[in-house]
């Protein structure tokens, strides 16, 4: 029997995951959704069209890199010695490691391959002759981007997003690394879960991962089924 305190601790992780989940991918929407669009955008000039292509090697990265591997030198960028943390600490502003704000940075960071992929292919789907005749019809990008492309996007947005979300929720090795295990501010569900198997307290960690696994189970279905939407002609 799980008694009233182990179950407040069960459900705070679930809380900072969710948050994180949601900040990361409402990120991606705001952020990720202009860079794909420039990437899947045709060039004329060569050099941009190489500098396009480096920067999906980039973004892929997460993809085959461990978490670790990547949490460790965000740990040390954002660490207060070097990179952007030793900037945060010259101008006396918070540091990020062990902090929600850091936890954020790291998930938009492996999560971007995952919410960039599905949102450029939908991009690159759009007719050609749909951009010529918004071409002709809006004059402003912006407006074409907001009223044409955009919606053209729609499903590899939805896509995208339910994808970060999910590896968002799963993620354990970045998150480790660069919030530790803070309750209440950092400790996501699966750092809970492992410090439950630690301790021995299997029903808790039996527990806290159905309830992983049901969720998984939901984001898969919709996943698959906005995967068959994408891919009607």
């Amino acid at each position: 029997m799980i008694d009233q305190s182990l179950m407040s601790d069960m459900l705070s992780p679930f809380w900072v995951s969710i948050k994180l989940a949601c900040v990361t991918t409402l990120c991606l929407l705001l952020f990720a959704t202009p860079i794909a669009y420039w990437l899947a955008k045709p060039s004329r000039i060569r050099a941009i069209g190489r500098l396009k292509v480096l920067l999906m090697g980039i973004i892929a990265m997460p993809l085959v890199l461990p978490p670790t591997v990547i949490g460790f030198y965000l740990l040390l960028l954002l660490s207060p010695s070097v990179g952007i943390g030793k900037w945060l600490s010259e101008h006396n502003i918070s540091p990020l490691i062990f902090t929600f704000e850091g936890l954020v940075i790291g998930s938009i960071i492996y999560s971007l391959p995952f919410y960039i992929q599905p949102v450029y292919a939908q991009f690159l789907r759009i007719p050609q002759s749909v951009t010529e005749v918004a071409h002709l019809l809006e004059p402003s990008r912006m407006r074409r981007f907001m009223k044409v492309a955009l919606p053209q996007a729609r499903v590899g947005i939805i896509l995208g997003s339910l994808v970060s979300f999910a590896h968002t929720i799963g993620e354990f090795g970045v998150v480790l690394m660069i919030g530790g295990s803070i309750s209440g501010e950092t400790k996501v569900v699966s750092i809970a879960i492992y410090e439950q198997v630690e301790a021995l307290n299997y029903e808790a960690a039996h527990m806290m991962s159905g309830i992983l696994i049901v969720m998984g189970v939901v984001m898969v279905a919709l996943i698959a089924s906005v995967s068959r939407i994408s891919q009607r002609p």
